[in-house]
């Protein structure tokens, strides 16, 4: 009864500033490092002061109710313009194409780059700031010019965990309903996601950039599942995604710890695939982006679902997936195309009804 009583009197105070949850658990005496200089925000919407009016909440707000929101905003164009509160969104070409070019159709080639923005409070990630991140996600997943997708944070934090000061109002009946249920849409993207990890990626910041396919990390990113010491565990797939990532004693050293890892730490155990200097982090996924984007759209998405599989499918149930796959993507346009130029004027006969030569 003392432990949850004094856990609700500081879940309270911290609500109060508008600390999000790894900024809150960082500076707990607990936390294996201090947390640096202005964690808290002057009230629970002062994020949103920055970047734009309050967001319709999730559980009261309805797709009749819901304000008209553009799918895009340039690389200038502020939130608001871009219809979104707490999220920057871009697309980017390669150079020579350009998707407001009329006479240039791009299929395909483009990365689509979604900015976590509440500055003032590390990126808390708050229902409105999900909400805006999984509609900017599904209009990129949908959007025939965009191949692969990136997601950072603006400011010292790719994001710094839950906002507590909407965890501490909610009763268990609540919470048990509602509480991170959406978050797993991210992993229903059929595209390839990129978390370009700047900074602090602590409680639902980890957590997030684990639901992305790649991880590359900036070389003052810091990893951490710091909920132990709020007396509840991860709640959007902590323990479970960051065993498969680094394997069981480093994952029960971290939950239960609280304590961080380095970017290089990070890499080293396998949660990370590269460390880069934080100057050209976005760049370099931009980078990586457009050289996934380039590939066949097909294959990249049955990559991605097959590699996923892997961890829910025995082995011999996840070969036979792979094979069908494989079997499956000799039917597209894609595979006939490079077959062809392979074998420059060599016939290519196949099991249907004609042998296509090249000219």
């Amino acid at each position: 009864m003392f432990v949850a009583r004094h856990l609700s009197r500081r879940l309270s105070l911290s609500a109060s500033r508008g600390t999000s949850l790894g900024a809150f658990v960082a500076s707990s005496a607990h936390a294996s490092a201090p947390f640096p200089p202005g964690i808290c925000v002057s009230g629970t919407d002062a994020g949103r002061a920055v970047v734009g009016p309050p967001a319709i909440s999730s559980s009261s707000s309805s797709p009749s109710t819901s304000p008209p929101r553009r799918a895009f905003a340039d690389s200038t164009s502020s939130p608001r313009e871009g219809g979104y509160d707490h999220i920057l969104v871009e697309r980017r070409f390669p150079e020579g194409g350009n998707a407001d070019d009329d006479d240039v159709v791009v299929v395909g080639g483009g990365v689509g780059i979604i900015t976590l923005h509440r500055p003032r409070a590390l990126n808390a990630l708050c229902d409105a700031l999900f909400e805006d991140l999984i509609h900017a996600a599904r209009a990129l997943d949908a959007d025939d010019g965009i191949g692969c997708i990136v997601i950072t944070g603006s400011g010292k934090a790719f994001a710094a965990g839950a906002d507590i000061s909407e965890m501490s109002k909610r009763e268990f009946a609540v919470a048990y309903k509602t509480m991170f249920a959406q978050w797993a849409d991210i992993t229903k993207v059929s595209k390839p996601i990129i978390a370009a990890v700047n900074g602090f990626a602590l409680g639902g910041g980890c957590e997030l950039a684990m639901m992305c396919d790649i991880i590359l990390a900036g070389s003052k990113a810091q990893f951490g599942q710091p909920e132990i010491n709020l007396g509840v565990i991860p709640g959007a797939g902590g323990t479970q995604r960051l065993i498969r990532a680094i394997g069981k004693s480093k994952a029960m050293e971290m939950v239960l710890t609280g304590n961080r890892i380095n970017a290089q730490e990070a890499m080293d155990a396998g949660l990370v695939s590269r460390v880069i200097d934080s100057e050209f982090l976005l760049d370099e996924a931009v980078k990586m982006g457009y050289g996934i984007a380039e590939k066949g759209g097909v294959a990249v998405r049955m990559c991605k679902e097959a590699v996923n599989a892997a961890e829910e499918m025995t082995l011999s149930e996840g070969l036979r997936f792979e094979r069908r796959m494989f079997h499956a993507l000799f039917a597209t346009r894609d595979q006939k195309e490079v077959s062809q130029y392979i074998c420059r004027s060599v016939p290519i006969v196949s099991h249907e009804t004609k042998i296509v030569t090249l000219q």
